[in-house]
């Protein structure tokens, strides 16, 4: 396990990303500290990965929608270890965004002890600096609200 036990990130030179037209979008908002879905022009249903076209209707039409950062964890897992780095601990999630219905984003949890992570457990974004200058969207814990659970 890490040294503090809680989840982290892949050091930054470990994690290289390469982008297309229909993924270009989504980094350069990331770049910026923004979380973004592409969502069909024609149909509006949102799509994550990224595609050039909808898979409900073909479309090629797109807008980008910026997202409010909140997620919720459809499923997870714990990783110990990883190639050379035998104490890292990973804790790899498919989320899902509440404010782009249907899609579901692969990401991981960062700074939560595993134990504090269920399904359903809200999440907020943050961004994490991978290689050549571009920032990973990972997320961790969202904050209680305000006067208990």
């Amino acid at each position: 396990m890490s040294e503090t036990g809680k989840a982290t990130a892949l050091p930054a030179e470990l994690v290289r990303i390469t982008t297309d037209p229909s993924t270009e979008p989504f980094w350069q908002a990331a770049r910026e500290r923004r979380l973004v879905a592409p969502r069909c022009a024609d149909c509006a249903a949102f799509r994550l990965p990224p595609t050039p076209f909808c898979p409900h209707c073909q479309s090629a039409s797109v807008e980008w929608v910026e997202l409010s950062g909140r997620a919720t964890v459809y499923t997870y897992t714990v990783v110990q270890g990883f190639p050379g780095l035998a104490d890292i601990t990973l804790v790899p999630v498919v989320v899902d965004l509440p404010d782009a219905p249907g899609a579901r984003l692969v990401t991981n949890v960062v700074g939560a002890a595993p134990a504090d992570i269920r399904i359903g457990t809200e999440l907020t974004v943050d961004f994490h600096p991978i290689s050549d200058g571009w920032l990973l969207p990972v997320f961790h814990i969202a904050d209680p609200p305000l006067g208990g659970e």
